[in-house]
């Protein structure tokens, strides 16, 4: 099997593995937004208590942890190495027994465990990878039936060019230059196709906003710059 990633992107994020738990560091947005993204998740899918999920991408685990924490049975995985053995220390250290971590691509995993799961995520992921349509794809396998897929990614249009590359990385600072790059950036078109042909159903989307004079994120309606979805596989 073809590894679907970019040893760029895969370097870039393990240079910055140390900071992942840092509140303050490049990865500052993340923690910050992370409970909006847990509450959205369990306000559409319902308690994770007692749920099999699975967190795509999880990079440290930031979101595996807090699901974790909502008593979910966590599988975080990732490619880059660094990120998840800090990921996995960061958890020890915690005494959290229900997140485990793996080194092993979705495709991969599709493959291994298919229908496992009752929630897969894949949070700031799919713009990082040469094909994002075929890590839909695993994230549509790895469900179960009547099961819920949570995906989020940048909208590719003037006015996120415009916040979410010039702003965020060149004015505000909010990122490191070359965090993203606008090719790669998904319409939200684009991705509910993706997801009908894998057989999710779009459920909910959501956008996420950023005021950076009070410094506060919040989620609405506006999908035109950051944006998650809601999907779920038809029950058999």
């Amino acid at each position: 099997m073809m590894q679907n990633a970019d040893p760029k992107e895969l370097a870039k994020f393990s240079e910055l593995a140390h900071k992942w738990w840092d509140p303050e560091s490049e990865f500052r947005p993340l923690h910050q937004i992370n409970p909006l993204r847990l509450e959205w998740i369990e306000q559409c899918a319902g308690s994770l208590e007692g749920r099999q999920v699975v967190d795509v991408g999880c990079g440290g685990g930031i979101l595996s942890e807090a699901m974790a924490r909502r008593g979910a049975q966590v599988l975080g995985v990732d490619l880059a190495e660094r990120s998840l053995k800090v990921a996995q220390l960061h958890a020890m250290e915690a005494g959290l027994q229900n997140v485990q971590y793996r080194e092993i691509a979705a495709e991969a995993l599709a493959a291994e465990m298919p229908r496992r799961f009752d929630v897969v995520t894949c949070m700031e992921m799919i713009e990082h990878v040469p094909d994002p349509g075929a890590i839909v794809e695993a994230c549509a396998k790895l469900v179960r039936p009547g099961g819920w897929v949570f995906l989020s990614t940048l909208n590719r249009n003037p006015k996120s060019f415009l916040f979410a590359i010039v702003g965020a990385e060149y004015v505000l600072n909010l990122l490191p230059r070359g965090t993203h790059e606008y090719a790669k950036f998904i319409r939200p078109s684009e991705l509910a196709s993706w997801c009908r042909h894998c057989g999710l159903d779009l459920q909910h989307t959501r956008g996420l906003e950023y005021n950076p004079l009070t410094r506060r994120y919040w989620l609405s309606g506006d999908t035109s710059v950051n944006y998650m979805i809601a999907c779920r596989k038809e029950a058999q």
